[in-house]
């Protein structure tokens, strides 16, 4: 199956695009978005991996599903275009890093920054039907997105996984945690974040001291 993804995850990915699976989520994909709301955008279901080449990564943030409602979601996991209202998710990132690293909250959710600086911002399930969340969930995406985190770990070494979430943290079952740092934490919902688990887990700091003794360049977060 010919698959539009940056061509070096193309390069490692090929194998999953032939199987069964694939082929099976990729037509129940096609269906939605010719007969329903469906984001992000068709041209932005594999930006992720467009704005993080697999060579560049060096930390990956990993979401559940993209925001459901319209002008949110852009490809990016917890990320919001330019000139719409930042999520209480993100809100909770921006506070955590604050607290953890001095620096002042941006007026953007845009966290293309990131994603250029090495951080790939990936969800679990790569779309959603618009004001259902996890409707696209069970339909294939995460045995892919299972398949890139196997990818990263077996391929690279020395890579940041921020997995925030229960749903997060199961995909940390296939990163081989003796070569990578795998820094886990309630995910920053409101819902979750204000029960304790999220607020003070310092791993923006940590993150970036693990890169700093690896010989990698910290993120600017």
């Amino acid at each position: 199956m010919e698959v539009k993804i940056e061509s070096s995850w193309k390069e490692r990915l090929q194998g999953e695009f032939g199987k069964p699976y694939f082929a099976s989520l990729i037509e129940f994909v096609k269906n939605e978005y010719a007969t329903q709301t469906v984001f992000p955008p068709g041209g932005r279901i594999f930006y992720a991996f467009e704005a993080t080449p697999f060579d560049k990564v060096s930390a990956v943030i990993l979401g559940q599903d993209p925001y459901f409602r319209a002008g949110q979601a852009h490809g990016l996991s917890f990320s919001v275009n330019d000139g719409v209202s930042v999520p209480p998710s993100l809100q909770n990132i921006y506070k955590e890093i604050r607290d953890d690293l001095g620096k002042t909250t941006p007026k953007s959710g845009n966290l293309t920054r990131w994603a250029e600086q090495g951080v790939l911002l990936l969800n679990a399930t790569l779309t959603v039907r618009e004001g259902a969340a996890k409707s696209h969930v069970g339909k294939g995406w995460e045995v892919f997105t299972d398949a890139v985190i196997k990818v990263l770990s077996e391929q690279k070494e020395n890579v940041v996984f921020l997995l925030w979430g229960s749903e997060a943290k199961k995909k940390g079952a296939v990163v081989d945690a003796s070569k990578h740092l795998v820094l886990t934490a309630s995910h920053p919902s409101p819902n979750a974040a204000n029960y304790g688990g999220w607020f003070g887990n310092k791993h923006f700091s940590k993150a970036n001291a693990y890169l700093r003794e690896h010989g990698k360049p910290e993120i600017d977060w």
